[in-house]
């Protein structure tokens, strides 16, 4: 394969000889005759032709030539060089190419003025045309687009475009979304995940509601409130939840103060959410205020049959603050943005201390000890309150956790999505501020995004107890910038449902718009692509235990209270989800116990490190409860979602890829053997095969460690254009080219 100059970050020889003079590039009419793949709904604004596209495969010292063109949806490079190696590419998404970017994925734009990197504010490019543009991504993608051979008018307006459309602020209305769905006749699209796969639960009824109290044994005194339909008591709750108070309490205090329910354990306790009361100067209405909270929380207790006791879990004491995640991820996110190899290997030296400094691993780690504190609480039969100021951050953050912790079913796909669905968009977990889909600085705080790490986390320390994959969180992550989705698009479902209503016909809600759900995958992916979402390493749960309340099997790995001649003499009346019950003497005695907990760090170390350690010497059950490793050596940095756009750390044929991919391989051919046998035992003659049987991509001959991301290209062996701009020197004479691809010393 040609390069320019010997590699690595040095520049082009002035002997170089190019096929393609800057002439004939302005010449070609193929590019011309490209055209972008439009989404319905989505317009053309302003494109540029003889745009070069820098390989940052090559060190930057190659590149495409092609068109830019910058819709109301995104910004899309067209070559045709460049379509030659797509043809062997097996991830695809439907909405988004190869070398598409969402205008809301755009996270900071620079232009090249000799060599110096400035940034591009709306209303900065008024004379002079930067000779690159770059942009970088939410994503982590950095794409060099060179301007040196585009007319200069077409350049600064395309330069003009871009910017205002990423970078100003915008009102909700103008996002693609309603354009899109709109022109779509405002029909749903595509099933909910895979056909034949558990659907998600959305969380939009009251059937809805009652049937997860129902699957985790909530009891009786939690009962669905259905008195905020239409949201008539408050915009900042769905319309319906599960609680235990009554409606003239919900009334009077608009959701603040109340205990809403998340989840049951086995045992009777619960895990509850709850916002707390606003700040007031009037010592009156303080004081009225935390009244009504005590009474609550005594009436929480005196509920269950044992009178457990109740913890008040404040999160804002304990865990940084919103800023300070924000602040943290921006240092970090840094690393993972070289402009090209040299400034990656150069910033490799100091890589250890940069992260160190960034924080984010120890927002991690202190995440996920709290996670584990709350579960030991609720291991203990005391119920949990988690207290945030808003009831929609953290709240949501640490509660989702804490149940990935402890209830298998929410480790596979559909429960995975149903408990984003119930924490998350019915928590009114604002995405469209935090997201900052308005380009509103201020509240942009990657807080869901940190839901995901912590659940990666999880996922590398027990592989075979999750159903889905890290290729699955990383194209979540990426959904969250496709400002298509209804889940990543509203600050609560009242503004959902107040948003997706036709402006000329509000009167009739038949007409309302549908906005599709990020967990309609087909409007993205086929079902081919789908297949990277499910472990095969996944060992999935007994289809007895379906009917585990009725009949439940004992975990391997158990929770026990402390060792004692009469706890382990005595036979327990009853199994429980993780542990089995015993008597109703020790559950209020151990509960008294932990009532009285000394609040000292050093205290609760010690009983933190007691409950793992007790944990940990009993064999590991899948289904059962996983305790996170939360130690700074156990923390990892998620490499597919950070790293896969940087050539130099890619591994070809290796990683994580290869032991999948020979697990799918594995997989296929018992499917296969399997056919055969029912077909013999069956005596059927041998059937087509299923087309709808997914894939592995085994056969691909392009793997690498960040696949299906950062695949090995199949080069053209055309040359590509020069990057220098010194054109005496980047194009030689046309006269002496080889002839053949034996005289460029290729064969």
């Amino acid at each position: 394969m040609l390069s320019l100059g010997s590699g690595g970050g040095k520049t082009a020889k002035p002997s170089f000889v190019s096929y393609v003079s800057p002439e004939e590039i302005k010449k070609e009419n193929v590019n011309d005759e490209l055209k972008p793949h439009l989404l319905p709904g989505e317009l053309v604004i302003c494109e540029a032709n003889t745009v070069v596209k820098y390989s940052r495969e090559d060190s930057l010292q190659r590149g495409f030539y092609g068109k830019l063109v910058c819709t109301n949806f995104k910004i899309s490079f067209l070559s045709a060089e460049q379509l030659l190696d797509e043809v062997d590419q097996s991830y695809r998404n439907k909405l988004m190419g190869e070398n598409d970017i969402s205008l809301h994925c755009v996270d900071q734009i620079f232009g090249v003025y000799d060599d110096k990197k400035k940034p591009l504010l709306p209303g900065a490019v008024k004379n002079k045309i930067p000779e690159k543009l770059l942009l970088y991504c939410k994503d982590f993608r950095v794409f060099h687009f060179g301007l040196t051979y585009t007319k200069e008018e077409d350049a600064k307006r395309l330069i003009r475009v871009i910017v205002h459309h990423c970078l100003n602020p915008t009102s909700l209305k103008c996002l693609f979304a309603f354009s899109y769905v709109g022109a779509a006749g405002g029909l749903k699209v595509g099933p909910l995940g895979i056909e034949g796969e558990p659907p998600t639960i959305m969380f939009e009824t009251k059937n809805d509601w009652r049937d997860e109290l129902d699957r985790t044994g909530g009891l009786l005194t939690y009962r669905i409130i259905s008195s905020n339909e239409n949201y008539k008591i408050s915009t900042r709750l769905p319309q319906f939840f599960a609680a235990s108070v009554s409606d003239d309490d919900i009334k009077k205090y608009k959701g603040k103060g109340i205990p809403l329910w998340c989840w049951s354990h086995p045992s009777g306790c619960a895990l509850l959410k709850m916002a707390a009361f606003p700040e007031t100067v009037d010592d009156n209405s303080s004081q009225m205020d935390k009244g009504w909270i005590d009474r609550q929380l005594q009436v929480l207790g005196e509920t269950h049959p044992l009178n457990h006791t109740i913890k008040t879990e404040i999160l804002s004491a304990t865990l940084p603050t919103l800023q300070e995640i924000q602040a943290s991820y921006s240092r970090f996110k840094q690393l993972f943005l070289p402009d090209n190899a040299a400034e990656f290997w150069e910033s490799d030296v100091k890589w250890l201390s940069v992260l160190e400094n960034a924080n984010w691993l120890e927002i991690i780690r202190q995440c996920l000890k709290k996670a584990l504190d709350i579960v030991e609480c609720l291991e203990h039969s005391t119920s949990v309150v988690l207290v945030e100021e808003n009831c929609s951050d953290l709240c949501c953050l640490i509660a989702s956790l804490v149940q990935v912790i402890i209830d298998p079913h929410f480790r596979t796909i559909s429960g995975f999505q149903s408990l984003i669905q119930k924490e998350w968009v019915m928590g009114c977990h604002c995405f469209l501020d935090r997201c900052n889909l308005l380009r509103n600085n201020d509240k942009e705080v990657s807080v869901f995004l940190l839901f995901l790490e912590c659940v990666w986390q999880l996922l590398q320390q027990y592989p075979p107890a999750f159903e889905f994959t890290e290729t699955y969180l990383t194209i979540l992550s990426d959904s969250m910038y496709i400002p298509i989705f209804s889940t990543f698009l509203f600050n609560s479902p009242w503004q959902r449902d107040n948003n997706q209503m036709l402006d000329e016909d509000r009167r009739m809600r038949s007409r309302s718009l549908k906005l599709p759900s990020v967990w309609e995958w087909s409007v993205q992916f086929e079902n081919s692509v789908q297949a990277l979402f499910y472990n095969p390493l996944y060992i999935g749960k007994p289809k007895l235990d379906r009917f585990r309340r009725t009949q439940r099997i004992k975990p391997q790995r158990q929770m026990s209270l402390p060792s004692s001649p009469s706890y382990h003499s005595r036979p327990s009346p009853k199994k429980g989800f993780f542990r089995e019950e015993t008597d109703h003497l020790i559950k209020t005695f151990l509960g008294k116990k932990i009532s009285r907990w000394t609040p000292t760090a050093e205290d609760h170390s010690v009983n933190n490190r007691l409950f793992y350690e007790n944990w940990r010497s009993k064999p590991i059950d899948l289904h059962g409860l996983l305790l996170p490793l939360h130690d700074g050596p156990a923390l990892k940095i998620w490499g597919q979602r950070y790293l896969r756009w940087i050539p130099e750390v890619q591994i070809p044929g290796g990683g994580l890829t290869t032991t999948l991919n020979k697990a799918w391989e594995i997989i296929d051919e018992i499917k296969t053997l399997q056919t055969k046998v029912s077909q013999c035992l069956l005596k059927r003659q041998p059937s087509s095969p299923n087309t709808d049987v997914f894939t592995p991509f085994h056969q691909s001959s392009r793997l690498s460690s960040t696949f299906p991301f950062g695949t090995l290209r199949r080069q053209s062996i055309k040359p590509r254009i020069p990057v220098s701009t010194n054109l005496s020197m980047s194009f030689g004479s046309m006269e002496n080219l080889p002839d053949d691809e034996e005289d460029l010393g290729l064969l």
